[in-house]
């Protein structure tokens, strides 16, 4: 039993502490363990193999005792009895009655009464731990205790309909999680149970011997087989908590009605990235000023180990036998070297028997290493258990002399450093490029400016010449004007007979100046001569450009009308192939329907005729010969120009080729097809985006069409259509739209895969929600529905693929199918009857629908259904049920 490990390699009794003796203990809410000087190296030699260096702190381990309530069995066994353990929180000691008169004292570290929370608990025991654990030490939370005690309650209670009821997993996770970054930080999780001396992975439980692997350098233990989880958010770690409890073994025995008979184990490991302390580094040429060093990137490994022990119990209590009874032996040969290690390590012995388990050897750094542990130790009140009591406590008392030696694991972070130089590089290498660019662009700059002020000088030099030429020409005029003036002055003088005698002997001062200005008077007429014809050339030329404008001008408005024309010619003739189209789907539709009423005529009545939508086109005779109407579709219009059809603007040709699209998805055949060509998400888009109740209610009938088949099912969930078609199902009023959309819905509800689709994307609810419009045709789709999502519920429950009540009683369906069991449409009984068989099959269900009164609907069922099938499958039912024939027993009822 657990408590002979005290007894094995106990050199002493421990006898109960007294004032004199206590063991002191500091606050469990301590960050660091206090500094101590401890004379003996006995915990300093232990833990040199596990790697603790001079920066090592002592750290004792924290006990803390919770005592249970008394429970039922309790309170009537020992009503006349007083509890055997007395507790004084305020003073951090308990005391253990041997008789009325008679009572032994011990302290611990925390004590904790029947009515401490849940809270309180894991910030007085786990909180300081999971606070080590994220600056970077291991860290270790443990509950030890007779069976039926509460340490499971008070480890791995996930608390999902009571969140103050949440444990200490549940808890420890939370504050990991805030406290970490998602971006840089990581942190993953494994669960095992060791059973029988093997260690197996609870999240697989095919592997089911995973090996001890011990590093020889440092003696820190592994295991490299365990199914590693990496935990993102808190919803994710309560998944592997409810997969891991499915997985572990646990019995029925006196002690306890779910005794747990594996130990298991959480080990939760923590990778965070931190900057070490800046180092100041004094300079050789000025002792008075430093050179920081920047602070080197370092990583933290921690890890969190949360130990769930099986419960210790004497055989001829817990009357274990057969193979019990070898579990039994198991658990407490592990509790045995459990106690024998901390024996050893209380006693400072020089050997610890650490590899006697497997127990002990994956606890070998929570018993003096270097994590820092905290155990809680569990009682109850019950005095005839004081034996189980007295030998928990002793536990707790040994386990408080052990003393650890804390030590922060980290070590260089080469991929941050490495990844953080190759960002500082492409950050350089970004600005070397930025600052070239802005090198070139400058110099282009300069260049282009030079340019401009060439440009500008050179034509300032013209404009210089040109003003200079000018004020020469003008001075020039002005000294010929002048000289005309004096030569008619002088002729006035001498007189004109004077002056051409003197001219025509070629003699006076006035002859060489007449020659010079008749010179310049050629030039000047010849200068005005070539001015004019300069004019000519302008006024000519700038005629001809006029007129080419105006040509090209006249020639872009005949091409724009061109356009214009071949546009409107375009567009005819699209709308004469839409209506085309149109006429050759009509005429093939008329050609059904008469062929259609023609055959029911022979038949001698009307009774099948075609009734649109809601008949399948099958197939129309030709020349005394089968032919599918897909494949005349085929040769007259083809389904791809069908579906072009959707995305008309005219709204009559939309509606149209909708319906032809819907009848010939109403034949197997032309399915993967439609789908093939688009059909699927053209008729979806219809669904979102018309509110034309003719052409919703068409489209819908459609996908119902195509829900039929398994395929396209997860092609509508994948495309959105679930919600689509729940969104319909709220707006929509007309009845004949809302049976095509419950149809839909009940198609995809036989779909085993598509269970949880439904649900999360308001398919069910809205499915439910239809029958508000009370239209017979409506609720029977709307039974087909449930009756086909209760029978998927029922197979997965007897393939052990899903367990829980089911989800048709959680959206709230039960009271309309019990109220609808009996209904007068023979479709919608059916439906219903049917339901009730399959939802009645799982035992989970069984007690929601005997509130709801549905065992008097399936005892209705068993005698008065018109099926045989259905009576069987009622009878079979009730039968198998323990629940349902217990309460058939209660309420007299025979079938």
């Amino acid at each position: 039993m657990a408590s002979n490990g005290y007894r094995n390699g106990n050199k002493g009794a421990i006898k109960p502490l007294s004032a004199s003796s206590n063991v002191r203990s500091s606050s469990f809410k301590s960050r660091l363990p206090p500094s101590s000087n401890h004379s003996s190296g006995s915990a300093l030699r232990r833990t040199s193999s596990t790697g603790a260096g001079g920066d090592a702190v002592p750290g004792r381990v924290r006990v803390a005792v919770r005592l249970r309530p008394r429970n039922a069995e309790e309170s009537i066994a020992d009503a006349d009895f007083a509890d055997c353990v007395e507790l004084q929180p305020e003073l951090k000691r308990l005391k253990l009655r041997k008789n009325n008169w008679e009572s032994e004292t011990y302290e611990f570290d925390e004590v904790l009464t029947e009515f401490a929370s849940q809270k309180r608990v894991y910030e007085v025991v786990a909180k300081p731990v999971v606070e080590s654990v994220l600056d970077g030490y291991n860290g270790t939370v443990m509950a030890y205790g007779q069976t039926g005690t509460g340490k499971t309650f008070t480890l791995g209670k996930l608390g999902e309909e009571d969140t103050s009821a949440r444990g200490i997993m549940v808890r420890s996770m939370e504050e990991i999680l805030a406290n970490v970054s998602p971006e840089i930080d990581s942190v993953s999780v494994s669960y095992l149970q060791l059973y029988m001396e093997t260690i197996q992975d609870l999240l697989d439980p095919a592997n089911d011997n995973i090996s001890i692997v011990e590093d020889p350098r440092t003696g820190d233990v592994s295991l490299p087989g365990a199914t590693h989880v990496e935990i993102r958010d808190e919803q994710s770690f309560l998944e592997i908590l409810k997969l891991g409890e499915a997985h572990r073994i646990a019995a029925n025995t006196k002690l306890n009605t779910e005794s747990s008979r594996s130990h298991a184990i959480l080990m939760v490991h923590i990778k965070r990235s931190v900057l070490g302390e800046k180092v100041s580094i004094p300079i050789e040429t000025d002792k008075s000023s430093h050179f920081v060093k920047p602070p080197k990137p370092l990583v933290r490994k921690s890890k969190l180990v949360l130990v769930d022990l099986a419960g210790s119990e004497r055989v001829q209590k817990s009357g274990s036998e057969g193979h019990m009874l070898e579990e039994a032996k198991s658990i407490n040969l592990s509790l045995s070297a459990l106690g024998k290690c901390i024996n050893a390590l209380a006693e400072n012995s020089a050997h610890v028997p650490i590899r006697d388990s497997k127990l002990t050897r994956l606890l070998r750094d929570s018993f003096g290493g270097t994590a820092r542990t905290s155990l809680i130790v569990t009682i109850g009140p019950s005095p005839r258990h004081r034996g189980e009591t007295a030998s928990t406590i002793l536990f707790g008392q040994r386990a408080m002399k052990v003393e650890n030696m804390l030590k922060i694991k980290e070590e260089f972070d080469y991929k941050s450093l490495s990844r953080r130089l190759e960002i500082q590089l492409d950050k350089l290498i970004a600005e070397n490029e930025r600052q070239q660019k802005a090198f070139d662009d400058e110099v282009e700059r300069i260049n282009l400016e030079a340019q401009n002020r060439v440009s500008e000088a050179e034509r300032n030099f013209t404009d210089a010449l040109e003003k200079e030429r000018l004020k020469c020409q003008m001075e020039y005029m002005e000294s010929v004007k002048m000289l005309e003036e004096k030569m008619i002055e002088n002729q006035r003088k001498h007189g004109w007979d004077g002056f051409r005698k003197d001219k025509c002997n070629g003699e006076g001062p006035g002859s060489s100046n007449a020659e010079d200005i008749a010179e310049v008077k050629k030039l000047l007429e010849k200068e005005t001569h070539m001015r004019k014809e300069a004019e000519k050339e302008v006024i000519k030329l700038k005629s001809q450009l006029g007129q080419g404008t105006e040509a090209g001008a006249g020639v872009d408005a005949e091409i724009l009308k061109l356009q214009i024309a071949l546009e409107d010619e375009v567009l005819q003739k699209r709308k004469l192939e839409e209506e085309i189209v149109i006429l050759r789907s009509q005429m093939l539709q008329l050609t059904f329907e008469a062929d259609q009423m023609r055959r029911c005529l022979s038949r001698g009545g009307p009774g099948n005729a075609y009734t649109g939508l809601d008949s399948p086109m099958s197939q129309v005779s030709d020349n005394g010969h089968k032919t599918p109407v897909s494949s005349l579709f085929d040769q007259a219009v083809g389904v791809q120009k069908v579906l072009e059809l959707l995305e008309s603007e005219d709204a009559n040709v939309r509606i149209h080729a909708v319906k032809v699209v819907a009848n010939l998805a109403a034949e197997e055949a032309n399915q993967e097809r439609i789908v093939e060509a688009g059909g699927l998400t053209s008729l979806l888009m219809l669904l979102r985006s018309y509110e034309d109740e003719v052409v919703r209610r068409v489209a819908a009938g459609a996908i119902a069409n195509l829900a039929m088949n398994e395929a396209n099912q997860e092609l509508i969930m994948l495309q959105g259509g679930i919600s689509l078609l729940s969104i319909t199902a709220s707006d929509a009023e007309d009845p004949q739209t809302l049976r095509m959309v419950a149809g839909a819905i009940a198609n995809l509800c036989g779909n085993d895969k598509l269970q949880a689709t439904l649900r999360s994307e308001g398919g069910i609810k809205a499915l439910l929600g239809m029958v508000r419009c009370g239209h017979p045709d409506v609720l029977s789709q709307v039974a087909r529905g449930i009756a086909n999502f209760a029978k998927c519920e029922s197979r997965a429950s007897t393939n052990g693929i899903r367990s829980g009540r089911s989800l048709l009683i959680d959206e709230g369906a039960l009271p309309w199918i019990v109220q609808n069991a009996n209904n007068d449409a023979a479709p919608i009984r059916r439906h219903i009857e049917l339901a009730l068989c399959h939802l009645a099959q799982h035992e989970v269900n069984a007690k929601d629908m005997i509130n709801g009164g549905a065992l008097w609907e399936l005892v209705r069922i068993t005698r008065d259904c018109s099926r045989e099938d259905i009576r069987s499958l009622s009878r079979q039912t009730l039968n198998s049920s323990l629940v349902f024939r217990a309460e058939m027993r209660r309420l007299r009822i025979e079938l």
